[in-house]
């Protein structure tokens, strides 16, 4: 009985110290930074509780069971594709020597630069009925009704996969590299064999870094829409395009985001809860010998590398190269510059959004360390989880709301129209939550190198507040503001739904581009926009296999 007086005089003592210091300087900035991802989830999940039943029930009825079953097949291939593709690669290039390691060790990483709706589209245009390669088997064989059918769901999964295995790869790679030979010889210690020590051994130590990129690429999977509406494979996302844009509700699209989330929210948890109270532990990479592979293996296994790299990247850019220098005199117009200033001007504003953010939540967090503070950005940092559409529904439905207030307020003044709605205000919002992770990412690595004793040692010369954020913390977290700011430029320059859902009236970009040619089945056209985000997408992927192999 002594103890309900002691947890009221604790509540009593929070509410009068703790409360007071909640939301006081940095740690209020990082609550306020938390609701551009936190409102536009709880706006979504709202509708999800209070359905209208006359929509409700036709989603169900007619909707639902073709997306859940489209969905979970999708999903279950990619997470399958991926993990075979990703872990081989990762186990050869790692761990094995053999004919061309070290150029497919940072090679195999370029597909990362090719959005999934472009290769989607080169792969209908070169694997489809009309396209050069069975026209090529009519030709010598008479049919080639014999070849599978790249319009289909196998299509799908193996593009993606393709598209998507560098997740695995980078993760795994860098999983492998800490165990290197040592795996293997801990099995052979135990009397294992090769093949049973990578199985038994190095596989399971490596688990969480494979679940890693597995998950993301089970995130992309779930968020994309260009790569399933190329091949009008009906997913979550192409379900609430067509109800926002198709049947001009709001309310079906916002119900269908609500499940969506739910599956995204439920998909972490199954992680989390697969791995249970294991830990798991890096030791530094390894520095032993590789693993010398016989001449005929060397060969097989340069060949499978290659054929990988041919199909998910050097394949897709020939024919987009080829198709660009067929269209480039007559489709290049005075439209394209325009294209291009949208493309990065949004870039470079939703990354200059998101680097602030991210000072934010770092500086945060760097500063108290306390529960409220990590609480907040774990809710800042969720966004990356929750697929674009999704985001674009949470965060239109607020801001009409706000609209129509203030329209209310001003309208003597305004007049009618809409003040908030139609502008870029939606679009960057919705993309400072999609890729506030990244940034916040990158920049918090940067901050865990600065160390105490150079705080203390700016705080000897009278350094503190924001002098010593200014001048002291902020040029030691150059770097990670670069990689921030480049990362998430070039994942907005290549996003299409929210890009697609929000965009004010003529504010046509790259990837919307790509979008319109593609729906028209105009492959050819859609070459150039392509080619301009395969090259822009280039440049972080160097980087980050630079970064990889220091």
């Amino acid at each position: 009985m002594n103890e309900v007086p002691a947890i009221r005089h604790a509540l009593s003592s929070w509410s009068l110290a703790g409360w007071s210091q909640l939301f006081s300087g940095w740690r209020l900035a990082a609550f306020l930074v938390s609701l551009i991802t936190l409102l536009p989830l709880l706006v979504v999940l709202s509708s999800f509780l209070s359905s209208e039943q006359q929509i409700w029930r036709h989603l169900a009825t007619y909707v639902l069971p073709d997306l859940l079953i489209n969905t979970f097949w999708l999903a279950l291939g990619v997470a399958g594709g991926t993990a075979v593709l990703g872990v081989s690669l990762a186990w050869l290039t790692a761990v094995c020597e053999f004919p061309g390691q070290r150029w497919f060790s940072w090679a195999l990483m370029l597909p990362l630069a090719m959005p999934a709706y472009v290769a989607a589209f080169v792969n209908i245009g070169l694997f489809d009925f009309t396209g050069p390669l069975q026209t090529l088997l009519r030709d010598y064989f008479g049919s080639s009704a014999w070849f599978p059918a790249i319009r289909s769901r196998g299509g799908v999964i193996l593009v993606m996969s393709l598209a998507l295995y560098p997740y695995v790869y980078l993760l795994a790679r860098n999983a492998f590299l800490t165990q290197g030979r040592r795996a293997l010889e801990v099995g052979q210690s135990l009397g294992l064999t090769r093949r049973a020590g990578f199985l038994r051994v190095a596989l399971p130590a490596a688990r969480p870094w494979i679940m890693a990129g597995v998950l993301l690429a089970l995130m992309e999977t779930l968020a994309d829409f260009g790569t399933v509406a190329v091949f009008n494979y009906d997913t979550f996302t192409t379900a609430i395009y067509k109800a926002w844009f198709g049947m001009f509700s709001l309310a079906a699209a916002s119900q269908l985001a609500s499940i969506l989330v739910l599956l995204v929210l439920l998909l972490v948890l199954a992680e989390q809860l697969t791995r249970g109270r294991k830990r798991y532990h890096s030791t530094g990479k390894s520095q032993a010998t590789r693993l010398p592979l016989r001449p005929l293996a060397g060969r097989l296994a340069c060949a499978y590398a290659g054929l990988i790299l041919l199909l998910a990247f050097a394949l897709p850019v020939a024919q987009l190269l080829l198709w660009c220098a067929g269209v480039y005199a007559e489709d290049f117009d005075s439209r394209y510059p325009l294209f291009v200033w949208h493309s990065i001007l949004l870039s470079a504003m939703a990354a200059v959004l998101v680097v602030l953010a991210a000072l934010v939540l770092a500086y945060s967090l760097r500063i108290y360390h306390d529960w409220p503070t990590r609480f907040f950005v774990r809710l800042s940092t969720l966004g990356y989880a929750i697929p674009g559409a999704v985001l674009a529904v949470g965060v239109f439905i607020p801001v009409a709301w706000l609209d129509n207030q203030l329209l209310q307020w001003l309208r003597p003044w305004f007049g009618g129209g809409a003040i908030l709605r139609g502008t870029l205000v939606v679009m960057l919002l919705a993309y400072v939550a999609r890729f506030l992770a990244p940034g916040f990412n990158a920049i918090e690595s940067a901050m865990q190198r600065i160390t105490r004793s150079q705080e203390e040692a700016a705080r000897s010369l009278a350094y503190s507040g924001w002098r010593l954020f200014l001048h002291v913390h902020l040029p030691l977290l150059r770097g990670g503001v670069f990689s921030a700011a480049l990362m998430v430029f070039v994942d907005v320059m290549k996003e299409m739904p929210i890009t697609l859902m929000t965009r004010p009236f003529g504010w046509d970009t790259l990837s919307v581009r790509v979008f319109e040619m593609t729906s028209e089945g105009q492959w050819e056209r859609a070459a150039l926009p392509s080619v301009a985000l395969v090259v822009v997408g280039l440049i972080p992927v160097i980087l980050l296999t630079r970064h990889a192999e220091q």
